[in-house]
């Protein structure tokens, strides 16, 4: 089975943002030169030979272009040399806006990346400043534009909403300013308050003031909305494209496809088992440049678990998920495990089968996680359907 895609963790920032729980570093020129060194140990330890077919390739962070020209270089050498990028359809590098100069742009355009993803996440300063961003609004202008004169038109902008003392309209604001870059591509997630931030130990103390459930509803309708009236299909739940431009980076995860995971705490997922890598940078470091295996733990992953990740991830597509792509990877028909759940749930209103497909309806998408809970599957169901 073809490994399709490759995700490459650079876990360096110039700042940590208030809401972010990723491996991530203050970036530091001496430990980068170490990370780079071990990341190449890695990956060359794991991928044997020279360019090797892959689909995708994905460098995210932290903020991949924290790292210095030199870095950057070596960085792309290495996916150069394993990998065929001439034959790879998508090549992502993830940005902040303000972090690219000429040199940069020119760099990345030399080595195949095709695309950049830009963390904008809101158009206001003021909200900018409280998300412990560095950039500023008129920064999205001037990268956008810099990447324009080098040839890059598949740029993807994120967004987060729900934010503290977000108003409906505010964000209503910032989509619309978004919109008007006329980009192939958005995506755009609520606000997670997750542990270990800084927004976790102010959420603790009641010192974060979060816009009300009714108001993160209506700030993805009025996302979904204004993406649709500006032609950009929604094809998962937080992502919208102008027709092929779909990310198929994203689309490797969606469609429950083999990847390979390299960096600190990146996770990879191969024939049979997924696996995690060692966070901390100086233990990720030391264990990848002893023996290229810097991996914290592999889970096996069986039949049971195989099937459930499939129909989690599938629904998050807005197309859903394929009858006969299941039937053909799994050799029988959902059917035989959930009819009965997916009468319920058609019942309920929150799925439906049509054209060969199961998929979300507008209200089940917004209920996402209790659809998935009802394809959890005991051990005891799969022995009937062999």
């Amino acid at each position: 089975m073809m490994i399709k895609s490759v995700y490459i963790h650079i876990p360096f920032c110039q700042q940590i943002c208030h809401y972010c729980d990723f491996t991530k570093f203050f970036y530091n020129e001496q430990l980068a030169d170490e990370y780079m060194e071990a990341l190449r140990q890695e990956i060359n330890t794991n991928v044997s030979g020279t360019n090797n077919k892959v689909r995708t390739i994905f460098i995210g962070g932290g903020t991949p272009t924290a790292l210095n020209l030199k870095q950057l270089r070596s960085l792309l050498e290495v996916v150069n040399e394993k990998f065929d990028v001439s034959q790879c359809e998508e090549f992502t590098i993830e940005a902040n806006p303000g972090d690219f100069d000429e040199e940069k742009v020119k760099l990345l355009k030399s080595y195949g990346v095709n695309r950049i993803s830009l963390g904008v996440q809101v158009f206001d300063n003021n909200m900018l400043e409280e998300l412990g961003r560095i950039h500023k609004v008129k920064d999205v202008y001037q990268t956008i534009d810099l990447l324009k004169q080098y040839g890059f038109e598949n740029i993807s902008i994120d967004l987060i909403y729900s934010l503290p003392n977000q108003t409906v309209e505010g964000f209503q604001k910032t989509v619309e300013e978004a919109l008007s870059f006329q980009l192939p591509h958005y995506s755009s997630y609520s606000l997670q308050i997750e542990p270990k931030t800084i927004f976790y130990n102010r959420f603790k103390k009641g010192k974060l003031h979060r816009p009300a459930q009714e108001e993160e509803v209506l700030m993805y309708e009025v996302l979904k909305k204004s993406m649709i009236e500006n032609g950009l299909n929604q094809y998962e739940i937080s992502n919208f494209a102008k027709e092929g431009y779909e990310s198929k980076h994203n689309l490797t995860y969606w469609n429950n496809d083999y990847y390979y995971g390299f960096g600190a705490g990146a996770s990879g997922y191969l024939p049979g088992k997924r696996t995690i890598n060692i966070r901390p940078l100086p233990a990720y470091v030391k264990q990848a440049m002893k023996d290229g295996k810097p991996v914290l733990h592999a889970d096996e992953i069986g039949l049971k678990e195989r099937i459930e990740e499939e129909l989690f991830l599938g629904l998050r597509k807005l197309k859903g998920i394929n009858k006969e792509n299941f039937e053909r990877k799994y050799g029988f028909s959902y059917d035989k495990l959930y009819r009965d759940k997916i009468s319920l749930l058609s019942h309920k209103g929150w799925i439906k089968e049509k054209d060969g497909y199961l998929r979300l309806t507008e209200e089940g998408v917004l209920l996402g996680n209790n659809v998935f809970e009802y394809f959890l599957l005991e051990d005891s169901e799969l022995e009937h359907v062999h």
